[in-house]
């Protein structure tokens, strides 16, 4: 009876630590953020292009993966952005063609920017480590186009 006593008090104490462990999702989370870095991309909260933060989810639930630009004196970027609704983009602002690159893009993808510095992808992590690496060849070979 006295162990099973101690062995009650033990896992009471214990008990709060549990919260420190991470969830299977945070888990998914990270090994997907982890998988963006090694394929060269930067990870960001953001909101959506032409939305105001919090209207398609949550606010800060909408991750942007990016590949950063080289920069260049020659031509600037042009600043614009396309959200994907169904199985059509539509561009935000100033109406431009989308990038063929695009067209490949998973279907877990919100929307699309290009940036003076970057050109990436927003998404809700609605994937695997198969769909970074589909994301990361997309952007890089569009980034290729731009710099071409």
């Amino acid at each position: 009876m006295n162990y099973l006593l101690i062995f009650f008090i033990i896992m009471v104490a214990l008990a709060p630590l549990t919260h420190f462990l991470p969830s299977k999702h945070q888990r998914k989370q990270v090994a997907l953020r982890e998988c963006a870095a090694l394929n060269g991309l930067f990870v960001e909260f953001r909101s959506l292009p032409g939305q105001a933060a919090g209207n398609r989810g949550e606010p800060g639930s909408v991750i942007y993966y990016g590949l950063r630009l080289p920069a260049s004196r020659q031509r600037p970027v042009r600043r614009q952005a396309w959200l994907h609704t169904g199985n059509q983009w539509r561009s935000v602002g100033n109406p431009a063609p989308l990038p063929e690159p695009l067209a490949a893009c998973p279907e877990a993808i919100l929307a699309s920017s290009l940036e003076e510095g970057s050109c990436g992808i927003y998404w809700q992590e609605q994937g695997d480590e198969g769909t970074v690496a589909e994301i990361s060849r997309i952007l890089r070979v569009w980034a290729q186009q731009i710099h071409d």
